[in-house]
């Protein structure tokens, strides 16, 4: 389980200051839920993320413990470094909008045509309950070749949950190579 502090002051000097020590700054929130200035190690942070397993995620601020879900996240616009995440509460039987990721499966047959595997999409906005939410959208990309795309409307779609997206935007594409 990740582990934070709770950020008593939130200005800007202070924020500076948790970021040198190797903090990460974030904003953990939810409908109907008292707002939370936290601060969690940046190593720790990155590693709970990547070696998730769900959507959400368990950590403790303070003598709280709540599955969150990362919302959004800011990046240093030349190191790439995160600067800033909001993590929502993921509270059950709440209709919510959540950030789904795609998942590729397979070598597309475009890559033998000196085409290039374009991935638009990384996340897909869906709206639904977390626990009807899929983990992630696993797409196959065997039979594309160049000029071909997966678009948003050929993700299959469930009752539990309604895709945000619009229909005609691609997700994945294999385009010809310069």
């Amino acid at each position: 389980m990740l582990e934070g502090i709770v950020r008593e002051s939130i200005g800007k000097s202070d924020a500076k200051k948790l970021r040198r020590d190797g903090y990460l700054i974030a904003n953990i929130y939810g409908k109907g839920l008292e707002n939370i200035h936290a601060a969690f190690k940046m190593g720790e942070f990155i590693r709970t993320v990547r070696n998730k397993e769900k959507l959400a995620f368990p950590v403790k601020v303070g003598d709280k413990e709540m599955e969150v879900v990362i919302q959004e996240y800011q990046l240093h616009p030349v190191t790439d470094q995160i600067l800033h995440v909001d993590l929502m509460v993921a509270q059950p039987g709440v209709v919510t909008h959540y950030m789904v990721p795609v998942k590729t499966v397979g070598t597309p047959k475009g890559l033998k045509n000196k085409g290039v595997l374009a991935i638009s999409k990384r996340r897909i906005k869906v709206k639904g309950t977390i626990e009807n939410i899929p983990q992630s959208f696993v797409l196959d990309v065997a039979d594309l070749d160049v000029g071909d795309a997966i678009l948003v409307r050929d993700i299959p779609e469930s009752d539990k949950y309604k895709i945000m997206v619009a229909g005609r935007v691609p997700v994945v594409g294999v385009i010809k190579a310069k």
